[in-house]
């Protein structure tokens, strides 16, 4: 059973196409990576699927309804590059946030809320740092709780925005396993440029410039980039040297 069915959509900003005619069909409980170049309309992709943005002709179904009314089942984990380190809330308040109807207060929270709050932080390894400030955390514990707070509404679908961006070599691995372990129960869609470390964990890919590709496999190939991406001959780009496996050795020999 398809979780998303994206059926003939286009899609303009001010008069200028972003996609034209894209069709997507993803299973339940896929695990995909959706890469493209920059301007390619990755997160705009993301909106259509809130149902933030509306589009211009065709039809998107998440879950067998439209976004807007599928909203409660979908959790969302934006970039973490816009954060106010110094704003005094902790991780349990931000999980809390996760519980809010609209019109409600953050203080109104429920005994049976923080028992979901916390529960959703130890599925993240987080529940020590509940009452943590959030500007204490390192990025890849702030991404942990962002996904806690996606995780307290129970939805069955997971869409991350470039979720490794602040967070260092080391612990992007792990993140990605966390992702992993989340896909026996939740779909997941993680937009990303960090093409080497996804690869080894998705179970498919979806190229995305104007027009959409699913490929149900977990390689990111040469064939994709090469229709994904485009460089000059005087340019080596980093993507080529993802697909082809040869970064040391190309790298090297450019150096010299």
């Amino acid at each position: 059973m398809s979780i998303i069915e994206i059926s003939n959509v286009d899609f303009a900003y001010n008069g200028e196409s972003v996609f034209e005619d894209v069709n997507l069909s993803i299973p339940e409980r896929d695990f995909v990576a959706i890469i493209g170049p920059n301007g390619s309309g990755k997160t705009t992709l993301v909106k259509l699927l809130l149902g933030l943005l509306t589009p211009t002709k065709g039809t998107i179904h998440v879950d067998g309804t439209s976004p807007q009314q599928a909203s409660a089942g979908i959790g969302y984990v934006p970039q973490d590059v816009h954060i106010n380190r110094n704003f005094p809330i902790t991780a349990m308040d931000v999980v809390l946030m996760g519980t809010l109807y609209p019109g409600q207060r953050l203080s109104k929270r429920s005994a049976a809320n923080r028992h979901e709050a916390l529960e959703a932080l130890a599925r993240m390894e987080m529940q020590a740092h509940a009452d943590k400030k959030i500007g204490v955390l390192s990025g890849g514990q702030r991404q942990r709780v962002f996904i806690a707070r996606a995780l307290v509404s129970r939805p069955k679908l997971l869409l991350l925005d470039e979720p490794t961006a602040s967070i260092d070599t080391k612990g992007q691995e792990d993140f990605y396993r966390l992702l992993k372990d989340l896909n026996k129960d939740i779909t997941v869609l993680v937009v990303s440029h960090d093409l080497l470390a996804i690869s080894r964990h998705v179970k498919s890919v979806v190229c995305v410039n104007k027009k959409l590709h699913y490929h149900g496999q977990a390689e990111i190939t040469g064939e994709m980039l090469e229709t994904m991406y485009r460089c000059t001959a005087e340019e080596v780009c980093p993507v080529e040297l993802v697909a082809h496996g040869l970064p040391h050795r190309v790298l090297a020999e450019h150096e010299e």
